[in-house]
């Protein structure tokens, strides 16, 4: 159903069924399709109160019809990930589309979704399907084991999946270490079994340096 074409486009085929992707991320389409905004994201109503109380917005549309539908935004990089029955946390920004069997919801951040900018919820999604995931920059999967834990710039992050355990840090950054920073860098310490997406291009963030 989802293939890339390049790799910054993505061509969703329908036969009747329906696709949720980002608001407005429609390039092109052939054959007959019809766009309805999901209210709340899609995400029911734990989602659209989560994010009414937070300020937050993930705005998805339901793209349903006969033909191909083109998707993308902002020139980012396309990353297909397949889902058999796990979660995969994304940043709400680096989300483009997923097969409508999969639910999508949101899942407390805490700290880390402060450090980032994005604040205090991110998005998930569940099920068995694809999602296209966004990335400023080809995305990195970084493999994530009992024996190797990893370190995660805030900046960086874009989305993880399987059995992680999150904590919060500070260290000197690679700025500091330059004399470029104003002091400590929050930093995300994944430890556990599971994979994480990382982008090559540090988003602004809120906790960069403190």
């Amino acid at each position: 159903m989802f293939r890339l074409q390049g790799s910054r486009v993505l061509a969703v085929d329908l036969a009747g069924d329906a696709v949720k992707a980002k608001n407005g991320s429609m390039v092109a389409y052939d054959g007959e399709m019809a766009f309805k905004k999901l209210t709340g994201g899609g995400e029911g109503v734990r989602g659209m109160v989560t994010r009414r109380l937070t300020g937050e917005r993930m705005a998805v549309m339901e793209v349903k019809g006969r033909g191909t539908c083109w998707f993308a935004d902002r020139a980012s990089e396309i990353n297909l990930v397949a889902l058999r029955g796990e979660r995969l946390y994304v940043e709400s920004s680096n989300f483009l589309a997923a097969d409508p069997g999969l639910r999508t919801g949101t899942s407390f951040t805490g700290l880390r979704g402060a450090s980032q900018g994005n604040g205090l919820f991110t998005t998930t999604v569940e099920g068995h399907g694809q999602v296209a995931i966004m990335s400023d920059g080809p995305a990195v999967v970084l493999r994530v084991s009992a024996r190797y834990p990893l370190t995660v710039d805030p900046g960086a992050y874009v989305a993880h999946q399987g059995n992680l355990r999150q904590s919060f840090q500070s260290g000197a950054s690679v700025r500091t270490l330059f004399g470029e920073g104003g002091g400590e860098a929050f930093q995300i310490r994944f430890e556990g079994d599971g994979l994480v997406y990382v982008q090559p291009n540090e988003r602004n963030t809120v906790g960069g340096d403190v």
